[in-house]
């Protein structure tokens, strides 16, 4: 191996994360190469699918939850979140929700297995959950993420539609979805903020007993490229090691990312070369910020004793019947309403569709 087989990779993380400052500008830039590639054609107008009767109160909305063909759900997604979503490996639950005295969509979600080795989940554990562990498997029978929790806008900023859906994926309707789908016995729901510490507030603040902060993450890993970024970078890597690199799954990208950054750092031998790439990385690192964790535990006590395997079944909380869908979606009425007459009261109501093209990113959901 020698440094004319590394340049190319040093060039490769030079163009992807020296034009970044921050990770919406990474995230930004990601977005509008899939944005600018897209050919998806079929739900135009796109607006049409969309809620967009905002003369409607909460109080008098009629919620569904469907599972739709994947394609139209990405598709939607592409368009309704500046955020790049790609599924991982494991479980995978994708739900849109339906006002249905318009028959609009009002957001998307999307679950899956959790992420592994997660500080902030390791420290409410008491141990680490790696690949390794005697735990991985009962962990992953026992624990569901939330990766996509994203309401249309402006549905979203107008009815408090990110609580909403937080409080959906809580529900034990949701959980049977998921336990008659996998045969498992889901009792955590996690998810994480999507833009981290940089941000004063989350939607999943104010959603006690539903939801609850339980910490903030490290943030010591590089984001990962998708789509032709990762691609390129997968060939350069092939003309040297085809073991190093895998196309599936964020955490295992992440991984590639380690091995391909600790290989250049090993054999590259030009100083220049060396003292660009320590320095690319570093910046790369430090684009990404430490999330807000949050948790649910569907109204059971001993969750995480039982994750742990010290109880061989769950307990019901005191206020385990809110976790039903009816006792969400009154809750979550009762506060949208308030929140609609006074946006309404201060003339703030935004009563136009947003969609998400690459001249148009907006960085909130």
């Amino acid at each position: 191996m020698n440094d004319s087989e590394l340049v190319p990779i040093i060039d490769w993380f030079d163009k992807i994360y020296s034009p970044c400052n921050t990770i919406s500008d990474f995230m930004n830039k990601q977005k509008q190469s899939i944005l600018q590639k897209s050919t998806y054609t079929n739900l135009f107008p796109i607006e049409d699918d969309i809620f967009s009767e905002f003369h409607l109160s909460p109080s008098e909305m009629n919620l569904e939850i469907q599972i739709i063909p994947t394609a139209t759900w990405e598709n939607l997604l592409l368009y309704t979140s500046s955020h790049v979503n790609l599924a991982g490996s494991g479980k995978s639950i994708r739900l849109a929700i339906k006002e249905t005295n318009t028959n609009k969509f009002i957001g998307l979600i999307r679950l899956g297995s959790p992420v592994i080795n997660f500080k902030p989940r390791n420290e409410l554990l008491g141990k680490p959950i790696t690949d390794s562990s005697e735990l991985i498997t009962s962990f992953n029978d026992k624990v569901i993420m939330g990766f996509v929790i994203v309401p249309m806008q402006p549905f979203g900023y107008n009815y408090l539609g990110g609580k909403l859906l937080a409080g959906i994926c809580c529900s034990h309707e949701i959980r049977e979805i998921i336990n008659n789908k996998y045969n498992t016995n889901i009792c955590l729901f996690e998810t994480s903020s999507l833009y981290g510490t940089t941000k004063s507030i989350s939607q999943y603040d104010g959603m006690e007993p539903y939801i609850k902060f339980k910490g903030i993450s490290e943030s010591k890993f590089i984001p990962v490229p998708f789509n032709e970024d990762y691609e390129e970078l997968k060939s350069l890597v092939d003309n040297i090691d085809k073991n190093i690199i895998v196309r599936s799954g964020t955490s295992m990208k992440l991984k590639s990312m380690n091995k391909i950054i600790s290989l250049v750092k090993n054999n590259i031998q030009n100083e220049y070369q060396k003292i660009k790439f320590n320095n690319i990385v570093t910046k790369a690192i430090s684009l990404t910020e430490q999330k807000r964790y949050y948790i649910s535990t569907y109204g059971f006590k001993n969750s995480i004793d039982y994750i742990l395997g010290n109880d061989d079944s769950l307990i019901k909380s005191e206020n385990y019947d809110k976790f039903y869908l009816e006792n969400i979606i009154n809750w979550w009425k009762i506060k949208a309403t308030k929140r609609y007459q006074k946006l309404i009261s201060e003339n703030k109501l935004r009563n136009v569709v947003e969609i998400q093209t690459s001249e148009n990113l907006d960085n909130i959901r």
